[in-house]
């Protein structure tokens, strides 16, 4: 049994109770993100209409490149439009698969007295696919290789032809624009992940500030409090620098304003469900928010207070003092940092996505965050390629000055502690990614 109390009849669910209840209504809709596709996200949206339809709206507002449908699902009767958005870039998932579980959840709890007032106060649009062609390559850019965020003015692609019409067209009071970011991003000098990060957008090269940018930041600070009951320390604020050809700063000029939601790392892997379930919790309570007037009346400092992005902050591992070859072959002590990213592997018509590490860092990294720091005093890292080892074994180093040249191009490496006997190591640790 939970050991939640109980949550007041007319109040959203705190953050944990969300949580928990994102549980059961999770992957009834679709495969946990991080590969999202097009297809299944057509079918679950139709699927979703015919089991609601008196709750559902759902048209195609346009045509990627590649002619697959771009959808719009509506909902809600109240007079306030808000527009949300998801992956315009085809390779940044989470928020698609958090919406669709919004749905699930909306349509299967629609008679709890929050869902209900929400939908009686607000019509909520969404996209929530905007880039079925990169999605299906699981790349930033469309088919045309236009990154669509950035083509907000020239309207280069039908992707963003049709979000802008969508807009004219509803012309909603407040957007949420919804992304993935790298990561490396860390939530300042913490060197805790940025789990989420959060942005008001500007509408001018001064980050001037008019009544619809400052309900933004109080909404981005409301996700704050939200988040940070899940993850502590794991919210960041975004780099609000005008960008004059993005979609959230034409959006906020256009009388849209926006609220960015950049998903980052985890302080685990695998990441995707911890990060679907933040952003679950964050749309809700914002959206209750904006229902019930709380965002309009919440304490401004929230947003102001969150610690900026640190764009190369952070590393998935961590190496420190630990011994390495130069190429003169002589050791020294070093920080390793080691950053992981996502790949696709094609194989037989089918995509997977792996996991690929890198030595990215090396040197004195003592600014630097990690998911996890390893003291690495008294071993030597040595890249595994070559070595038919495991841990345990004991092997000779042959031509130890190539190694750290290796390293840097590897993923794979080992941690040696040094044996009685000349260039003879143990294997103590096997570091794959």
């Amino acid at each position: 049994m939970s050991s939640t109390p109980p949550v007041p009849s007319q109040a959203v669910p705190p953050p944990k109770v969300l949580a928990e209840r994102w549980s059961e209504v999770h992957s009834k809709a679709l495969p946990v993100a991080p590969l999202v596709r097009h297809g299944d996200v057509e079918k679950y949206l139709k699927d979703l209409r015919e089991r609601a339809p008196d709750l559902f709206g759902l048209e195609v507002v346009g045509h990627s490149v590649e002619g697959r449908a771009l959808y719009h699902v509506s909902l809600g009767t109240g007079a306030r439009h808000v527009l949300l958005w998801s992956q315009m870039h085809g390779d940044e998932p989470t928020a698609t698969t958090a919406l669709l579980d919004f749905f699930e959840y909306v349509r299967t709890h629609r008679q709890e007295p929050w869902v209900a007032r929400m939908l009686g106060e607000l019509t909520l649009h969404a996209v929530p696919l905007l880039n079925p062609d990169g999605a299906e390559r699981f790349q930033r850019r469309n088919a045309q290789g236009i990154d669509i965020n950035r083509d907000a003015l020239a309207l280069q692609t039908p992707e963003a032809r049709a979000l802008k019409g969508l807009r004219d067209r509803l012309k909603p009071f407040i957007g949420f624009n919804l992304h993935n970011q790298s990561w490396r991003h860390a939530v300042g000098r913490t060197g805790r992940p940025a789990s989420i990060s959060v942005l008001a957008a500007a509408f001018d090269e001064k980050r001037s500030d008019n009544p619809g940018r400052l309900l933004a930041k109080k909404v981005c600070g409301v996700i704050r409090d939200a988040v940070e009951t899940l993850a502590p320390g794991q919210v960041g604020r975004y780099d609000d620098s005008f960008e004059t050809r993005a979609f959230g700063d034409n959006m906020t000029r256009w009388g849209t304003a926006t609220v960015l939601i950049e998903t980052g790392a985890w302080t685990s892997m695998p990441p995707d469900e911890p990060l679907v379930q933040l952003n679950f919790v964050a749309l809700a309570t914002a959206l209750d928010a904006l229902a019930t007037g709380r965002a309009a009346e919440a304490d401004l400092a929230r947003y102001d207070s969150i610690p900026e992005n640190l764009s190369s902050g952070l590393v998935q591992v961590l190496l420190k003092d630990v011994g390495l070859f130069g190429a003169d072959g002589k050791p020294f002590t070093a920080d390793v940092g080691i950053a992981v990213t996502r790949e696709v592997h094609r194989k037989d018509g089918q995509l997977t996505l792996v996991h690929v590490g890198k030595v990215e860092e090396l040197g004195d990294l003592r600014v630097l965050g990690a998911v996890e720091t390893v003291e690495g005093k008294g071993l030597f890292a040595v890249p595994l390629t070559g070595h038919a080892a495991k841990e345990g074994d004991t092997l000779r180093l042959e031509k130890p000055g190539r190694d750290v040249i290796e390293l840097r191009q590897s993923g794979e490496l080992m941690l040696l502690k040094p044996q009685g006997a000349a260039s003879t190591y143990r294997v103590e640790r096997i570091l794959r990614f």
